[in-house]
């Protein structure tokens, strides 16, 4: 999946999902939707078994969208992505009960809602949200999984995390339970240059300092076929999924 959209004046939405190289199918899913009040920017990693977990992710980042769309207008906008990571959560969740082949299925979801002044960014899971700007990238979100809790403990180095056989053990989902739990973040949007938004099929593969100078020195769709690309390049041994806008696209 590699689309790219003119979103009324914003720029361009430059975002990439690919399968990478060992797993069979792709169970990422990303998307974006925006108007002249609002955009909204969703990605998602699948967990549950073959088919199951792109099911959920397909379904989370939809729902989150098509709550949002359906809205008069947005008042609050930590209220309003809070609500509509709920209303996905609640959805995957009850389709799982229904069909015995998609139970326990799951999902991480990172969302980013740009309204205003400022950008609400929200988590569950270990897909993250970084952003760039002069100094630097800076990761705004924190993985809910079993490293970051062992580095939190100070039981593992971040350097000890990067090789971790756990790696992968995230500790909250979306849509394995019958509320989720999210985390909130609010950056003002004069202080960014870009965001992007991945799940750790990148992060696993790229650092930082080479995410910077390609997200720097490209536009963002071909900065999103380069960091898929050099993932893969690096083993891609997940799927791979980013998306990235803001800044001269």
């Amino acid at each position: 999946m590699n689309i790219y959209r003119q979103n009324n004046g914003k720029g361009t939405v430059g975002y990439l999902s690919d399968k990478g190289n060992v797993r069979e199918i792709n169970e990422d899913y990303l998307d974006f939707y925006g108007n002249e009040a609002f955009q909204l920017c969703v990605v998602a990693d699948g967990m549950g078994g073959h088919n199951a977990g792109e099911i959920a992710s397909k379904m989370a980042v939809e729902s989150c969208i098509n709550y949002i769309k359906g809205l008069y207008e947005i008042d609050d906008a930590v209220e309003t992505l809070r609500n509509s990571i709920i209303y996905a959560n609640e959805v995957v969740y009850s389709e799982s009960k229904k069909n015995d082949k998609l139970n326990g299925m799951g999902t991480t979801i990172t969302a980013c809602l740009l309204k205003g002044d400022h950008i609400v960014i929200a988590n569950v899971g270990d897909s993250s949200c970084f952003i760039v700007d002069e100094r630097g990238v800076e990761k705004i979100t924190k993985d809910h999984s079993l490293v970051q809790q062992l580095i939190d403990d100070g039981s593992i180095t971040e350097e000890e995390a990067n090789n971790h056989p756990n790696k992968n053990i995230i500790t909250r989902a979306l849509g394995t339970k019958k509320s989720v739990e999210i985390d909130i973040f609010i950056r003002k949007r004069d202080e960014i240059t870009k965001v992007i938004l991945c799940t750790d099929g990148l992060t696993n593969e790229v650092n930082k300092d080479e995410m910077y100078d390609i997200i720097l020195k490209n536009k963002n769709r071909e900065a999103c076929e380069l960091l898929v690309e050099l993932a893969k390049n690096k083993g891609g041994r997940d799927n791979i999924s980013v998306l990235i806008f803001g800044g001269e696209c």
